[in-house]
């Protein structure tokens, strides 16, 4: 069954269309946006299919929970405030978060929590319920009073959830702001995005309702209970219908609770693919933005199982994994399928937001089906 496909898609970019257009023609997609830029500009704008069950068309402004995306939103932040001096990625955490240096985080560095080397990857205890995310202070006083499950620094082990905590109680303490508050008026305001970290309720009406896999966060593993995946991915209750809440869109859960679409995504990131600047609004010097490619881990994650290299706040081109002709590239993605790759060497974003979530962590076939059509196109000088 055809759908129709709204936007643009310049010429040489048709592949990117017909990529999309074949996600929906093999049942993959409810309803789904991607966006292209190269130097700064939209060279595609897609969208097509429902935003929810009712049969709601998914809209031009339609927006939904892009779960880890949203991590690239935190580190940005965090980035932001180094650019500015105003922290150090070397600095102990507790350098400016005191009581984070209990039970033998004093070394933690702000670097590892960017990296997800800090040894936090999941709460200890565990929530009872995905409600307690929403209670800032409680998920900030139990990180601090836990002990890394590993050596800091050594290796990476996926943060889930934590991440965004850690990285937004740094922000809080330094500025002043939530970290919500702090990427809205600092980084999405300026750059005209329609992302979001804690969604206002005025907006609720262009939220797209997201398709739950089959399995939850926790996935189907048969992996011990003891073991740092299970410890990791059951210390907070998530099945994918959390988004539906208003509770949930409202509160900031910054590594996972973010709300935009392919263009929104695409905007922000095209500051960083552009040396820091897009449009006359800077983000971050070139400097800044060449931070993210300082290697901090690199190898089989903890959590995750699988072959993986960190910059300060993305994912980098893992040798074992190409998933960029660039080297020069750095990325990462959502629960479900969501995802962002901004390559510094062509200037260029490539966004791929969706409702209908696939069970794996690690992205899926159609995003790398859209990624492999634009950089086709990208490298074809198109």
């Amino acid at each position: 069954m055809s759908i129709e496909i709204h936007g643009f898609a310049n010429p040489g970019f048709e592949p990117i269309r017909e990529a999309f257009e074949k996600n929906f023609a093999l049942g993959l997609e409810q309803g789904a946006s991607v966006a292209v830029t190269r130097d700064g500009e939209f060279v595609v704008d897609l969208w097509a299919g429902e935003a929810d069950g009712t049969g709601r068309a998914w809209e031009r402004d339609t927006i939904v929970n892009v779960y880890s995306t949203t991590k690239t939103m935190a580190a940005m932040s965090v980035l932001v405030l180094a650019d500015r001096n105003e922290i150090d990625l070397a600095a102990p955490v507790a350098t400016y978060w005191p009581e984070f240096a209990k039970n033998g985080k004093e070394g933690v560095t702000i670097s590892h929590v960017m990296s997800h080397s800090a040894g936090l990857s999941g709460f200890e205890p565990a929530l009872e319920s995905h409600e307690l995310l929403y209670d800032w202070d409680l998920c900030c006083e139990r990180l601090a009073n836990q002990s890394p499950w590993w050596e800091p620094g050594s290796a990476s082990g996926y943060h889930a959830i934590t991440q965004g905590y850690l990285q937004g109680e740094i922000v809080r303490r330094v500025t002043g702001q939530t970290i919500g508050q702090f990427f809205r008026s600092e980084i999405a305001a300026p750059l005209g995005a329609d992302f979001w970290i804690g969604l206002p309720a005025s907006e609720d009406a262009r939220v797209a309702d997201l398709v739950p896999p089959e399995f939850g966060a926790a996935g189907d593993s048969t992996a011990p209970e003891d073991s740092l995946p299970h410890r990791t991915m059951s210390s907070v209750p998530i099945t994918g219908h959390e988004p539906r809440d208003r509770e949930w869109r409202g509160a900031e859960i910054p590594a996972a609770g973010g709300t935009g679409n392919a263009r929104s995504v695409g905007r922000i990131h095209s500051a960083l693919a552009c040396g820091g600047e897009v449009d006359g609004v800077r983000i971050l010097s070139q400097a800044g933005v060449e931070r993210i490619l300082e290697e901090q881990t690199i190898g089989t994650d903890l959590v995750m199982g699988a072959p993986l290299r960190f910059g300060q706040g993305f994912g980098l081109i893992h040798p074992d994994v190409p998933m960029s002709p660039s080297e020069r590239a750095f990325y990462w993605g959502g629960w479900g399928g969501s995802i962002a790759m901004t390559d510094l060497d062509l200037r260029a974003t490539i966004t791929y937001v969706m409702n209908r979530m696939e069970s794996n962590l690690l992205g899926d076939k159609r995003g790398a089906r859209i990624l492999h059509a634009a950089y086709g196109a990208l490298l074809a000088g198109g």
